[in-house]
């Protein structure tokens, strides 16, 4: 057998291998790129003067099928950096809204911050899975977003209410009116539970109010130093969700803030 060899000589006049073409010499520089390239920074830094940022990706509710759900509720918060106190507050008393009528009601919540909603779960009727829900997440920094949430109250069967959780308001008060009167014909309140505790967001109280009266819906305090006060609000508003105003008069003696809700939807006309 005859070894084969594992390497090949080439003769001393083999003509070499042909030389790689010359690179093609830089474009020289336009004057015209470089002035679009300054109006697009000039027009980036504009945008971002004026608190306007990119569209993001919203969450939203998993798709479903099946029956006709039970009557709904989106516990919607304001969980940017400057919220952690109020978060920590309202994470604790979550499951209020699914143990006031066992049985008779879903919630899902929806959490934004970073400039998105980043969280927005199924419906649920179960107090511990919504309570493990909330506890993993955190505040992060960014514009507020309610009007994402509003919208998908319009895309979601049986929602009767929405309760929102936040003190300032950051967006178009324009296309906010226009959900707001959406969800008033499609019977959708918005209860605002407004944290007022920053001087900064007494200024938006007006905001908050016109979007609440445009859906039927009101406006309460929110005081992250009574977590009592603000479960006796949750479990009112669990049998509006439910009931309407009928079985929340019906409820007066024995839930003590339908008192305080009845009040403030009251003050809605």
């Amino acid at each position: 057998m005859t070894d084969k060899p594992n390497f090949v000589l080439i003769p001393d006049d083999a003509p070499p291998p042909p030389a790689p073409p010359p690179a093609p010499p830089p474009a020289p520089a336009r004057s015209g790129s470089v002035l679009a390239r300054l109006r697009t920074l000039a027009t980036t830094a504009a945008t971002a003067a004026a608190g306007v940022l990119p569209a993001l990706h919203h969450a939203a509710p998993p798709a479903e099928s099946g029956a006709a759900p039970r009557p709904r509720l989106i516990f919607a918060v304001d969980a940017t950096a400057s919220r952690e106190p109020a978060w920590a507050a309202a994470r604790q008393v979550t499951d209020v809204l699914v143990k006031a009528l066992p049985g008779e009601l879903d919630v899902a919540l929806a959490v934004h911050g970073g400039s998105r909603v980043h969280t927005f779960t199924a419906f649920t009727g179960d107090a511990a899975t919504l309570r493990d829900q909330t506890a993993g997440i955190a505040c992060v920094a960014g514009l507020t977003r309610l009007l994402p949430m509003l919208s998908v109250s319009l895309t979601q069967p049986a929602v009767r209410v929405v309760v929102y959780i936040g003190d300032v308001f950051e967006e178009s008060v324009q296309q906010g009116r226009k959900l707001a009167d959406a969800m008033g014909r499609q019977g959708t309140r918005l209860i605002v539970l407004h944290d007022t505790a920053d001087r900064s967001a007494r200024r938006d109280a007006e905001v908050f109010w016109d979007l609440a009266k445009r859906t039927g819906g009101c406006v309460l305090p929110f005081d992250a130093s009574s977590s009592a006060r603000l479960r006796d609000l949750l479990s009112a508003v669990a049998v509006y969700a439910v009931g309407g105003e009928k079985l929340l008069r019906d409820r007066r003696r024995d839930l003590p803030g339908a008192v305080a809700l009845l009040e403030h939807l009251g003050k809605r006309g």
